[in-house]
């Protein structure tokens, strides 16, 4: 790719029509079919039209959403997909939303926000004090936590040697008696603990109310990671496993996920405003003042320029309705469960953890063989060689495994099949050479 693009820097104009011809054709070989609906890799949702024509739009207006003066659609945007937001995940009436890039910035600005709180109740003030000489922070999260947390955690000025890794389950969720134990030790200290809303290998959950009951009479910010797990809220079918989700100070989601929204799409809701606002709190002189009824995007996301996300939020939530996001949901894990069921009657093949969302492991051979790490990624590639399906691999237990994902409004039954049918050819192809399609 990079040789199809390699140009000198051009001294003069080029033709608008030329430069996107030009780019149409050097990138075409390396673009990835994530918006289609056999794209199970990561967990990487498809674009609705409502939500793709808007996205256009937001381009094509090209409203900053830092404050109310830069855009006030976009403010108005917000307000609503907001409270629409909230409301349909069944959070606290008055949380308040952020609109970012992604969970990376969604678990940092929950975080730092918590990070804010529990020093305040400590009696150290952040926006004044800055953090040295502060006391140190405790943070508990699962040894099966996503790297965004960490990242967020080392952004916001938390080492390593303040986060306790709790040993997870065999799907991996925290020990509760183990997280119970930890908590005892650091009983009185400031305290953060980040819970996972769907594992990102096997879609696990790990038990909020209980996590909650800990931690009731410590300084303490419990914090939901639900990058896509979250959605599930919307369904009568899952939100069981979402039980006491209420009583988090924070969560963060992806609406680019289970919402199939165009990159980048973000969220972070927090249940104080109050609290959520302590991570900006400095205004540019230029910025004109704040007040009542207009809203400030800016005042609840880390950045300042930056996209009118909202418009696309808006969009999407308007074309689907509750029904419709919760449809997708169900869907989603129907047919993740009908992919694992397929596995099963594959030579060779297994399934490595309770399907309990849209996240599917699959193990090829022992988890002891010889080579067994190198047929995986052998796999993957033929079938992403192959074009018909994507799937990638992962480390889960300390041993290889593919990973299915399946996050797509369009994908169907016809779809899994098809991917069932070329991953036996390809673990066919892979292991004894012998051709299973002609061409």
């Amino acid at each position: 790719m990079i040789r199809e693009l390699d140009r000198p820097l051009p001294e003069h104009r080029t033709p608008a029509e030329q430069v996107i011809r030009d780019l149409v054709s050097d990138v075409k070989r390396g673009l990835v079919a994530s918006a289609g609906p056999r794209y199970f890799g990561f967990v990487v949702g498809g674009a609705t039209p409502a939500s793709l024509m808007a996205d256009w739009l937001t381009s094509a207006w090209d409203q900053n959403a830092q404050v109310y003066a830069t855009s006030p659609a976009a403010a108005a945007a917000e307000v609503i997909a907001a409270r629409w937001i909230v409301e349909l995940l069944g959070l606290p009436v008055h949380s308040s939303v952020g609109f970012v890039t992604g969970c990376q910035m969604a678990n940092f600005t929950a975080l730092a926000s918590g990070r804010n709180a529990v020093l305040e109740r400590a009696g150290w003030d952040v926006d004044s004090r800055g953090l040295f000489g502060a006391e140190p922070i405790t943070v508990f999260m699962s040894e099966c936590g996503h790297a965004t947390v960490r990242s967020a955690l080392h952004m916001m000025g938390v080492g390593s040697a303040q986060i306790r890794e709790i040993p997870s389950d065999a799907q991996g969720r925290m020990q509760l008696s183990a997280l119970e134990a930890e908590i005892r030790r650091a009983s009185g200290q400031p305290m953060i603990l980040s819970v996972q809303a769907g594992n990102v290998n096997s879609g696990a959950f790990e038990p909020i109310e209980a996590v909650a009951d800990l931690v009731r009479e410590e300084n303490a910010w419990l914090h939901v990671d639900g990058a896509f797990g979250l959605w599930a809220a919307v369904s009568p079918e899952l939100n069981g496993h979402l039980k006491g989700m209420e009583r988090a100070d924070s969560w963060a989601a992806d609406a680019h996920k289970w919402l199939n929204v165009p990159y980048d799409s973000g969220i972070v809701i927090v249940k104080n405003p109050v609290q959520h606002r302590s991570l900006k709190t400095s205004r540019c002189a230029y910025a004109g003042e704040e007040s009542e009824g207009r809203r400030d995007g800016s005042s609840w996301a880390p950045e300042n320029s930056r996209r009118a996300r909202a418009f696309v939020v808006y969009a999407v939530l308007r074309e689907l309705g509750r029904a419709g996001v919760q449809d997708i949901v169900e869907r989603c894990c129907m047919l993740a469960r009908c992919f694992a069921r397929g596995v099963t009657q594959i030579p060779g093949a297994q399934v490595l953890n309770d399907v309990v969302l849209n996240q599917v492991l699959v193990r090829l051979g022992s988890t002891t063989a010889n080579g067994a790490d190198a047929l995986h990624r052998a796999v993957a590639a033929r079938l992403q060689a192959e074009g018909r399906c994507w799937l990638g691999t992962t480390t889960w237990r300390g041993h290889s495994a593919l990973r299915v994902s399946i996050c797509n409004w369009m994908t169907t039954e016809d779809d899994i099949a098809l991917v069932l049918e070329s991953l036996a050819c390809a673990i066919r192809e892979t292991t004894d050479g012998s051709a299973c399609r002609d061409g």
